[in-house]
């Protein structure tokens, strides 16, 4: 399952520098697959769909700091935990129940997002 910044977020920063798949932005920042990651070109999502890994996709969020649901593998493979939630002073960092995925699957992600 991912995680999703909820309207709570005060935009502190505090998550960003945390994220090791680089999937948090700042709020109206354009994102792409490949922002500190492996990934580039033309390439095959963990989904089956295929992107362009160095296209600017539009922001999800022009309010608050969000996560790009496809990069967020709740830190599997890198810490017990996920790191947003863990330094997030107002708990804003919750799961996302539309985003259910196995352990197994986020740690394929993970694989993916950084040529493992």
């Amino acid at each position: 399952m991912a995680i999703i910044i909820t309207d709570e977020c005060i935009n502190c920063d505090a998550c960003v520098s945390e994220c090791p798949n680089n999937a948090i932005y700042e709020p109206d920042q354009k994102w792409a697959y490949s922002d500190e990651t492996s990934l580039n070109g033309v390439v095959t999502t963990p989904y089956g769909v295929e992107v362009d890994a160095d296209r600017e996709n539009e922001p999800i969020s022009d309010e608050f700091y969000f996560i790009v649901s496809d990069k967020c593998t709740e830190c599997k493979g890198f810490h017990d935990e996920p790191q947003c939630a863990s330094v997030c002073p107002v708990d804003c960092c919750i799961p996302d129940v539309n985003h259910v995925e196995t352990e197994t699957f986020l740690l394929q992600k993970k694989a993916w997002l950084h040529g493992e």
